[in-house]
């Protein structure tokens, strides 16, 4: 948790993960108003998370509140009315903190999946946490871009890619699903950023399929690309976009590493959001299936997602669903179940529920930010 000057009677609380470009605006923005701002690092105090979804209904970060009045997201903060945001830096200023304000992290709490990891969960974590470090310190202010160049001449990347190499020597062979899954999810996450420093980030889909393609790490003895990560180990050996066949041959010795079947909640923990990420910065064995499902409902929160027009009686998706519609069942009434199952309650919910039990319901997808995807 960041210090913060507290002269003042009141305060601004910020809820956010090292990495997240809405948080590293949002702080910005807070920063010009002159009022204290307190920042919590969900990554590690996640023992808070249950308390912010109660109190915000939300699953994404930032969470930003003024005093005990919670404005929502960075997105909601930019809107505000310069009135409206004036009568909330009053408030900070004059009113003191009133007994409801949200609540900060216990000063003995945990890390995040400390203690029984193994080598491979600890080397993982380790390499992520390392990577959305060094991410975090060449973040733009406005959170919009990314000095990949002052990050690769950091000599904290230099201790990265040494760490790196060891992931050679990782046995893969004893983990069981949770951990292949936290593994493999935070070694993907930090090989797109290690891929962006390398290639630059792509711009579109031809750019997309080579990066995917070719950036890759040596684990365990073998060579393994983003897209054998995704497609070969995460979603059960299966066929990609714009694939011919599978990752893995019959023979090939990386199919061991393959789960039994697609898991559809991976998608969600390998992209963050264009309005809010999950409140996860790395994944750990011991609460994966939780964590994916955070990831999942921060994801639908966001209208880059799911859009729901009751109107039209149309629901509107994010392209993955549509590149990887069979791991949500293949059909559009499956993949319509599928996002109302793992929605949050919300508004957004209670209309798709509208729509959907009205019958004949119109799927289309929406347009792929590849921009928005370049500040992971």
């Amino acid at each position: 948790m960041e210090e913060f000057n507290n002269s003042l009677p009141g305060r601004v609380t910020v809820y956010s993960i090292q990495g997240c470009p809405h948080c590293v605006q949002a702080k910005a923005t807070l920063k010009q108003l002159g009022v204290p701002v307190c920042d919590v690092d969900m990554g590690s105090h996640s023992e808070l998370r249950v308390k912010l979804k109660e109190l915000t209904g939300r699953s994404t970060v930032p969470q930003i509140f003024f005093n005990n009045v919670h404005i929502g997201g960075n997105d909601d903060l930019q809107k505000l009315a310069p009135d409206e945001l004036q009568r909330l830096v009053t408030l900070v200023k004059e009113e003191p903190l009133p007994a409801d304000a949200p609540p900060l992290p216990q000063s003995n709490s945990s890390q995040d999946g400390a203690g029984e990891n193994d080598g491979a969960a600890d080397l993982s974590l380790l390499l992520r946490e390392m990577i959305l470090k060094l991410f975090s310190e060449h973040l733009s202010a406005d959170g919009k871009s990314v000095d990949y160049k002052g990050m690769s001449a950091n000599p904290a990347f230099e201790r990265y890619c040494e760490l790196a190499i060891q992931l050679q020597r990782v046995e893969l062979m004893s983990l069981s699903r949770e951990e292949k899954l936290a593994f493999f999810i935070n070694i993907y996450n930090a090989l797109v950023i290690h891929g962006y420093l390398r290639m630059g980030a792509p711009t579109n889909m031809w750019q997309r399929y080579r990066f995917f393609n070719y950036v890759s790490y040596l684990i365990g003895g073998e060579v393994f690309t983003l897209q054998d990560i995704e497609n070969g180990v995460l979603r059960g050996n299966r066929k990609g976009v714009a694939q011919l066949r599978r990752p893995f041959s019959k023979t090939d010795p990386r199919l061991q590493m393959a789960l039994p079947d697609a898991e559809p909640l991976i998608h969600f923990a390998l992209n963050c959001g264009a309005k809010g990420c999950p409140p996860i910065k790395t994944y750990t064995p011991q609460d994966i299936d939780s964590q994916l499902r955070t990831a999942a409902e921060a994801f639908l929160e966001n209208d880059d997602a799911c859009v729901v027009d009751s109107g039209k009686r149309e629901v509107r998706l994010s392209q993955i669903f549509k590149w990887y519609k069979a791991d949500f069942g293949g059909t559009d009434e499956k993949l319509l179940k599928w996002v109302l199952d793992h929605m949050s309650d919300s508004p957004k919910k209670t209309s798709l529920q509208g729509v959907l039990s009205a019958g004949k319901t119109k799927v289309s997808f929406l347009p792929y930010d590849w921009g928005s995807n370049s500040s992971h």
